[in-house]
């Protein structure tokens, strides 16, 4: 008998195991063995096939689950950023770097790291524009401290404009006034832009004035006793004494206790007023011993103004009242003889409140100090002038003073602000007989963007940057002017004054 009709003992066993028991059944069962065989044999391949089929049927599902979680690995690692990581074990492309975002998730501009406000504010503002300063130790000094010091250092009134070349420890020219050796020049500017445009609030000759306060060599000091002021000559200007200043290629002088300025400066150019000369901080050896200076443009255009008053035109307090009832040439009205009115517009006196009130100017409108308490180191209290306050009406108005070409409009000048006085004692005669404000002023204050401007501005001056103790000393300053301009809005509207646009 063949292999195939007697199957060995291995082959049976195998089949045994493989087979249901029915087909062991059958295969006990008394038939001739070589149809049984075939039976079986039939029975065992149909039942293999199941198996296999059975088998194939379940690999591809575990087959195909595996490839869906390769695929979202896949679509995963292409939303990640590629950080230039070889994984093939080739090298990455050369010099890759991936850029790094700022904190708020956007790409900076190159070369420019963005100052944001507050911490604690839970959306803080941008600063575009400006480079972080170099880390330096700081030694700041108190506020109250630097005001007292401040107010005992301060001169007569008459000497308001300047100081006199002995003062400003002039040593090297050998004698009041003269012609200055060449200095060597800083390779970098002292007013720092480095963004492609300054900010919208300081025109192109803002810039350009402040680049030649900040930066221009000096030519030579010279004293002017008719104003009362040290002007220092840049070169660059004309070479004949008399004609540079009339080119404004001067600068006054002012003392270091006079910082306020600088700041006075860039406040009123956020404001939109326009009105005060552009100023900066420098530091020579040719007056105080290096220290920071506030340097003021000289502009020639200004008005001669009276020695007493110091002022273009001159006004007392009645008289000032007056006029503000009259509103003089408020829309273009031509005002009446007997109303007395003078030339300036009657807006910018609304213009001149609201930015003495801001920063507690009181030489101009209260110089008697007779809407504060004034300290014992005021020069109103020194000269006696506190007593005075008893007929307020004769007193006169100072540094109110015009352009010569222009003299509808006020120029601010002497603009020396206190940032030391507290909220309960501010100067609210400043703001008497003023029922109409700025539309643009009110905006910015309103906007509760006033501290990112400043910022924004103040930083373009390094010099003054630096002299008040970096970031953290301006921000002390700016907090004293948000206060007071949150009294201002609420005087507003205690009040039902006007906001209006004054662009005449």
């Amino acid at each position: 008998m063949t292999t195939f009709d007697q199957p060995s003992k291995k082959t049976n066993l195998f089949i045994c195991c493989l087979c249901p028991p029915r087909v062991l059944r059958f295969w006990t069962c008394r038939r001739p063995r070589t149809r049984r065989s075939l039976l079986v044999g039939t029975a065992c391949v149909i039942y293999l096939g199941f198996l296999v089929s059975l088998v194939g049927h379940v690999l591809p599902q575990h087959k195909g689950g595996h490839q869906k979680i390769g695929s979202r690995s896949l679509q995963d690692a292409a939303q990640t950023p590629f950080l230039g990581i070889p994984l093939d074990g080739t090298l990455s492309p050369p010099k890759f770097q991936e850029p790094q975002l700022g904190s708020n998730g956007t790409l900076p501009p190159p070369n420019v790291v963005y100052i944001t406000l507050r911490s604690k504010r839970s959306k803080p503002a941008n600063i575009r524009g400006t480079v972080k300063p170099k880390r330096r130790k700081k030694h700041a000094t108190p506020l109250a401290a630097i005001a007292l010091e401040t107010r005992k250092h301060q001169l007569d009134e008459d000497r308001h404009n300047g100081m006199t070349i002995r003062e400003m420890g002039h040593r090297r020219t050998g004698g009041i006034s003269g012609p200055i050796k060449a200095q060597p020049q800083s390779k970098e500017s002292n007013i720092r832009i480095y963004s492609e445009s300054s900010p919208s609030w300081l025109s192109k000759d803002d810039i350009l004035n402040m680049r030649m306060l900040a930066d221009s060599q000096i030519d030579s000091i010279q004293e002017v006793p008719s104003h009362k002021a040290v002007l220092v000559v840049f070169a660059g200007g004309p070479s004949t004494t008399g004609t540079a200043c009339n080119q404004r290629h001067c600068g006054i002088i002012k003392r270091p206790f006079d910082m306020s300025e600088v700041f006075a400066f860039h406040l009123d150019r956020i404001l939109g007023l326009n009105r005060s000369l552009p100023s900066v901080s420098r530091r020579s050896d040719f007056f105080q011993d290096g220290q920071a200076c506030p340097v003021i443009l000289w502009d020639s255009s200004l008005s001669p103004t009276d020695n007493n008053t110091h002022s273009s035109v001159r006004l007392t307090w009645g008289k000032y009242q007056q006029l503000l009832k009259q509103k003089c040439w408020q829309n273009g009205k031509v005002p009446k003889a007997e109303w007395g009115c003078t030339e300036i517009h009657h807006h910018e006196w609304s213009k001149m409140a609201l930015f003495d009130f801001l920063l507690q100017i009181y030489n101009r409108l209260d110089r008697n100090c007779c809407g504060f308490k004034p300290l014992k180191e005021d020069s109103c209290v020194q000269q006696g002038l506190k007593l005075k306050c008893g007929d307020q009406d004769s007193v006169d108005l100072t540094h109110i003073v015009q352009r010569r070409h222009d003299r509808r409009h006020l120029a601010f000048i002497d603009n020396k602000g206190f940032f030391d006085r507290n909220e309960d004692n501010l100067d609210f005669k400043i703001l008497q007989g003023i029922n109409e404000f700025p539309e643009s002023a009110v905006s910015v204050l309103r906007s509760q963007r006033l501290r990112e401007k400043l910022l924004q501005s103040l930083f373009l001056d390094k010099i003054y940057w630096e002299s008040q103790g970096g970031r953290k000393g301006i921000e002390k300053l700016i907090d004293v002017i948000e206060r007071r301009s949150k009294i201002l809005l609420t005087y507003i509207n205690a009040h039902g004054a006007k906001v209006l646009p004054m662009n005449e």
